[in-house]
């Protein structure tokens, strides 16, 4: 059992100075783009929406899409129904816009994800003079040049989409809302400069006529990612996807277990269904990790009850540790000057995103375990079957 300790705790170990390269070069990459003049390029943008439900913080998270600094866009909120509850704050920000803005009621949905047939309803009415379209989630809160950040690079016709990610910050001080702030902190860092990127369905703005071109539209048909689904799309007619680091977007969050289990169980199930080369060495790599922590710690056990020096035992159980936690703290320090007017907040919550979030790998194993016997996810008050990327079936609550 020793031999086999010694060796995961050497491939965690080099694994862990890897990661740690990585990310001193996400560091300097976010760096380099803060630098740059985002450009000039203001084409006339759809920004969509979709709505569903009230939350904590809707109001503020919906107005701070009006309130981007340049003019040549309108609001699409998009709801599934005209009963939704959140429907009357929604018209009532439409209607105040300084911006133009419009609420689109979408329908239910038959074989695919609520919010990919919203978002699929909303494209086709929009009017042939949007050159772009920018989606985004309604539990997101841009800043105010986001929305200019994101679009400028597209002036380059050769990039297909650029994307972003989103960072949680807890509403609440319960241990459920710390631990998924805890475990979203790594896809941040999961995109890169040169890396293969995926687009995120919070902030990813495309071309009109790359998004039509690569027949978008037909991909999100029966599916239940509007994310994946769109990467998918742009992949196979080989279009880039430009990651922007300084386009980090807000998002406040508080739950308890169930909801942290339902979120990060159906967050890597998508994964599994749709992005089999993403959840493969990320399980792998996630897994290696608990098992090399969990034998280590059972060694140590075992040693003090033989009374039995355990230092070395011990030395090498702790560093795949520590060097999770410098990593944590380079990709916090780059959250906090890609989100400076919220630097103080941040950082008050530093133990969570770097302390807190070398013990989450235990709660991806858990995800990645559940994605391998079930196919059902419940997602906003649905639940769905992925049956394969281009089949999804509504299932009973």
């Amino acid at each position: 059992m020793e031999t086999l300790f010694y060796l995961l705790a050497f491939l965690q170990i080099l694994l862990g100075v890897y990661l740690i390269g990585q990310g001193w070069q996400w560091l300097d990459y976010l760096r380099r783009r803060l630098r740059m003049d985002p450009g000039f390029y203001a084409p006339r943008v759809a920004v969509l929406c979709p709505c569903k439900g009230m939350e904590p913080g809707l109001e503020r998270n919906l107005l701070s899409l009006t309130e981007f600094d340049r003019q040549n866009y309108e609001i699409f909120f998009i709801l599934a129904s005209g009963s939704d509850p959140a429907r009357s704050m929604v018209e009532r920000i439409a209607a105040n816009s300084r911006v133009k803005a419009q609420v689109i009621i979408a329908g239910i949905p038959s074989n695919s994800g609520e919010k990919v047939n919203n978002l699929r309803v909303a494209v086709e009415q929009l009017p042939p003079e949007f050159e772009v379209l920018v989606f985004t989630d309604s539990d997101g809160r841009p800043g105010k040049s986001w929305l200019h950040r994101l679009v400028a690079p597209l002036g380059d016709v050769r990039i297909g989409a650029t994307t972003t990610m989103r960072w949680l910050m807890p509403n609440r001080s319960n241990l459920p809302t710390a631990l998924l702030a805890a475990w979203n902190a790594p896809v941040v860092t999961m995109l890169s400069e040169k890396g293969k990127n995926l687009c995120w369905g919070g902030g990813t703005a495309i071309r009109r006529s790359i998004f039509e071109r690569s027949g978008v539209m037909d991909e999100w048909r029966n599916s239940v990612s509007d994310d994946y689904s769109l990467t998918r799309a742009l992949e196979r007619n080989n279009h880039s996807i430009v990651f922007l680091p300084e386009c980090l977007t807000l998002s406040y969050v508080e739950s308890d277990f169930r909801g942290l289990l339902e979120f990060t169980n159906r967050q890597i199930l998508i994964t599994r269904v749709y992005a089999q080369r993403v959840w493969a060495p990320a399980a792998a790599t996630h897994l290696l990790y608990c098992v090399t922590l969990s034998l280590g710690l059972l060694l140590i056990l075992s040693d003090f009850f033989e009374q039995r020096p355990a230092f070395h035992i011990a030395t090498l159980t702790v560093l795949p540790v520590l060097l999770s936690a410098i990593r944590n703290s380079i990709r916090l320090t780059g959250v906090t000057e890609a989100l400076p007017a919220e630097r103080s907040q941040i950082t008050g919550q530093a133990w969570i995103y770097v302390i807190l979030a070398v013990f989450v790998p235990f709660l991806y194993a858990v995800n990645f375990v559940n994605s391998l016997i079930t196919r059902k996810i419940r997602w906003r008050s649905m639940a769905y079957e992925l049956i394969s990327p281009e089949q999804t079936r509504i299932v009973p609550l």
